[in-house]
């Protein structure tokens, strides 16, 4: 399946695509995407539940909002410099184990909202990601058994301001987690859509220009092991999202360094997960 959620900020309404890539509404269903619905084995009611229900489910007008395609999550753990060839841009070390931050879940955003950078921000930077979202509680789980966590999988652009990530002192949150910097979607494809999520291609492009080109087969930790770590330093929620790190391309990367101006077009993708697109806009 591929769940989406649509309508204005702070009334989303949950929906899917059909066969035919349209919306349709599923307020009928009663649930959101959110962690009651995923810890309660959310995705496989709702799978039966559309045998008998898809063809009554109404359309989705055309104009209306895309929404993150999940309800607010407990939390979003980023994984750094989980591409080599990335690391080599940022001028930092392969790193012999996953580097971890977070990004605060107030900055998700729908796929197609403005990009809005913080005021007199002169360094926001464009990162595309595949996003892991988890479907059932996990602790110390071993990597043989880690995939059993993974509800799906969509598109997150970590948007990171590199002068408060990395010239200032503590952590990099502080320039991940700004208002709009998370954008999500436009679905969550469930697992049996994705057949190996190790080997889907990554692009990002900044008024139609490329800048990131990239493939999760070149992921330094794939996606198994990352679960299993990050469950042994914390206990991952039904609903939460892991965001597994991008390719080269960055504009922190370029020489000199590129970033984004005001009135700018982000456009990213992933094989079958769709596309999302962002204006940027000065705050």
């Amino acid at each position: 399946m591929k769940l989406i959620r649509f309508g204005e900020v702070g009334d989303e309404i949950p929906g899917y695509l059909d066969d035919s890539g349209n919306r349709r509404d599923l307020s009928a269903f009663g649930e959101d995407f959110n962690e009651p619905f995923f810890e309660s084995n959310g995705i496989e009611r709702l799978q039966l539940w559309l045998q008998e229900n898809d063809e009554a489910l109404p359309l989705v007008d055309a104009h209306t909002r895309w929404a993150p395609p999940v309800a607010r999550p407990s939390k979003i753990v980023c994984v750094g410099l989980n591409y080599s060839d990335h690391a080599k841009e940022s001028g930092m070390d392969i790193p012999s184990e996953p580097v971890l931050f977070f990004k605060s879940s107030t900055a998700i955003t729908g796929p197609f909202d403005p990009l809005i950078m913080p005021p007199n921000s002169e360094k926001t930077d464009w990162e595309v990601e595949l996003a892991v979202v988890i479907s059932q509680k996990a602790s110390f789980v071993p990597e043989s058994e880690a995939m059993d966590s993974v509800g799906g999988y969509c598109i997150m652009h970590d948007v990171s301001e590199r002068a408060y990530q990395l010239e200032g002192t503590g952590q990099w949150v502080k320039g991940k987690s700004c208002d709009s910097f998370a954008p999500l979607g436009p679905f969550l494809a469930t697992i049996d859509e994705i057949e190996d999520p190790h080997t889907l291609d990554l692009w990002l492009t900044v008024n139609e220009e490329t800048k990131q080109q990239g493939n999760t087969s070149r992921l330094i930790f794939n996606i198994p092991f990352l679960i299993s770590y990050i469950s042994k330093h914390m206990t991952l929620l039904p609903g939460d999202i892991i965001s597994t790190g991008t390719p080269p391309g960055v504009g922190l990367g370029f020489d000199p360094p590129q970033f984004l101006q005001d009135g700018d077009v982000v456009e990213l993708g992933i094989t079958q997960l769709g596309t999302s697109k962002q204006v940027v806009k000065a705050s």
